[in-house]
């Protein structure tokens, strides 16, 4: 019998996620067309172009669904079980509520980790869902006057950029040395090769020492260490956070910091790119033991709860969001506490459960 109720207890569970996490999205998706229809019609945009925009789009929302969906699938089943007495029965038969929702961990960890999956497709997603609706102009071969600062802290500021022929036109290259000199380099163009990075040409380099004595140097030819950025990254306009991967939020905040701003805010959602999809674990053990609180109420009762939860947690996560960007706590608290919040309270009502 224990392995009937594991298996039906499971599968409740995953098909309602799965309801959940598919359907849920579309009121994002109601919610962001209705801000930005006028957009739209400026830009437009056919229905064909929309659709396929918030198809791309579609993984982002899903991951923003995932805990919601987790709440949703564990309210309606334990809930489901308690109004028609089938917990109440299990229990009569020995079996405690604890051992009843032991199924769901394995199922939640799977699903979980999904999630996790699916973020890593979404800032690749959503540069394509930019591209369609216009927020971002589609890579092209070439780049006019813009700015680029290195890992290693120099600041290019770069006329021409040419992707196909890997070449740059009139260039300049601001660093400073480990000794504190000033290097300022100034060249007519530079090639580009995969094994030996930037080769420039006809150029002037000019050093400001810690004593502020200045030397200048004219080239013909120049290679500089370190400067390795390839043509592809140069053409590329700086993402938008959604369009980030965990990694590139992490370059871009230390790029900010080493260039005297606060990556508070940068660092707060690289940190939300692992605290919501591990939301769905957390969100899922909160709702299991919440939804036998009320013996009553059917499916209004699990949309109130899962509701109203939801709000709360949406609340919290933008409460210390703003919190943390500030500076006024850490990033990696700001991002988990709502669900360290979730946890403790899942653990007392898992508690007071009983079984």
């Amino acid at each position: 019998m224990i392995r009937t109720l594991d298996r039906m207890v499971a599968s409740t569970f995953a098909w309602i996620f799965g309801v959940a996490v598919a359907s849920i999205p579309i009121i994002f998706v109601l919610g962001d067309h209705s801000e930005r229809s006028g957009l739209f019609a400026d830009r437009e945009l056919t229905i064909a172009d929309q659709a396929l925009g918030y198809l791309y789009m579609y993984p982002h929302f899903m991951v923003w669904s995932a805990p919601i969906a987790a709440l949703v699938a564990a309210v309606f089943t334990v809930n489901s079980m308690t109004v028609h007495r089938e917990i109440l029965a299990a229990k009569a038969g020995g079996i405690s509520f604890h051992r009843l929702i032991l199924p769901l961990w394995p199922v939640a960890l799977v699903l979980t980790a999904g999630v996790f999956f699916l973020g890593s497709v979404v800032p690749s997603s959503n540069r394509r869902a930019a591209e369609v609706f216009g927020d971002r102009e589609v890579r092209s071969d070439w780049r006019n006057n813009f700015v680029h600062r290195t890992e290693a802290g120099e600041t290019l500021s770069i006329q021409q950029l040419f992707v196909s022929n890997r070449s740059i036109d009139r260039v300049l290259i601001e660093s400073r040395d480990d000794d504190g000199a000033l290097r300022h380099v100034w060249a007519s163009q530079g090639f580009h090769t995969a094994a030996e990075g930037w080769l420039l040409q006809d150029g002037i380099l000019r050093v400001i020492g810690p004593d502020g004595r200045e030397a200048s140097y004219t080239f013909d030819r120049y290679r500089r260490p370190g400067l390795a950025a390839a043509p592809e990254e140069l053409r590329d306009e700086p993402a938008n956070e959604d369009e980030m991967s965990y990694e590139e939020l992490g370059r871009r905040a230390a790029a900010i910091y080493r260039s005297g701003g606060d990556p508070g805010e940068l660092l707060v959602k690289r940190d939300q790119k692992l605290s919501i999809p591990a939301a769905t674990l957390v969100i899922m053990l909160f709702g299991a033991p919440l939804a036998t609180t009320v013996k009553k109420g059917g499916a209004a009762l699990g949309v109130g709860v899962s509701l109203g939860s939801t709000i709360l947690y949406i609340l919290l996560m933008r409460v210390f969001g703003a919190i943390g960007a500030a500076g006024a706590l850490p990033p990696f608290w700001a991002a988990w506490i709502p669900n360290f919040v979730f946890l403790v309270i899942g653990l007392l009502l898992l508690a007071r459960v009983r079984t």
